[in-house]
């Protein structure tokens, strides 16, 4: 079984934060949250999900941050989620299955991300992202996440093309 770094950086995120790590210590096996300047509850509220809360410095550069929370991560595989990003229940289960199956071999997992939503909740913009990152791409310098989000180097995509619902950007939560 695979292990998995959930990585994330933070600034003001008070309001949102409990509800996303609530899903994701349902799977993780290691939380790493980058602080970059928060003046509200958020660092308290993510120490007490995790002991491995650092601070970064804002240089206006989310690439920079993303890839220092990568350096801090020690697990076989690094996931990165936004704050406001939420997981439904079903799709936990998902990646605890993916867990099992997936082997060091494959490089990336892309996965469906929702972004926006009708009035009734539904997905009605979605796209593929690479979410989870083999930990020998980020150390070995062959993939590092670039301004745009989009990674900057090789990789193979792996097992999630199955068209899984994922994070819910924005706060949208199902009750």
């Amino acid at each position: 079984m695979i292990e998995i770094s959930v990585c994330m950086i933070i600034k003001n995120e008070e309001d949102v934060l409990a509800r996303c790590l609530n899903c994701v210590k349902q799977f993780a096996d290691e939380m790493i949250i980058v602080d970059t300047g928060s003046d509200d509850q958020s660092r308290k509220i993510a120490e007490t999900y995790t002991d491995k809360v650092f601070d970064f410095v804002w240089c206006d550069d989310f690439s920079k941050a993303r890839n220092f929370a990568f350096e801090k991560a020690t697990k076989d595989f690094r996931m990165w989620l936004d704050a406001d990003d939420v997981i439904l229940d079903e799709d936990i289960q998902k990646i605890k299955d993916l867990k099992q199956r997936l082997t060091l071999d494959v490089d990336i997992v892309l996965m469906k991300y929702h972004t926006a939503f009708d009035q009734d909740e539904n997905p009605i913009f979605t796209y593929y992202r690479e979410r989870l990152i083999n930990a020998t791409l980020s150390h070995s310098g062959k993939f590092r996440i670039t301004r745009s989000g989009r990674s900057a180097g090789p990789g193979t995509c792996g097992c999630a093309a199955c068209g899984w619902p994922w994070p819910r950007s924005g706060g949208h939560a199902h009750g």
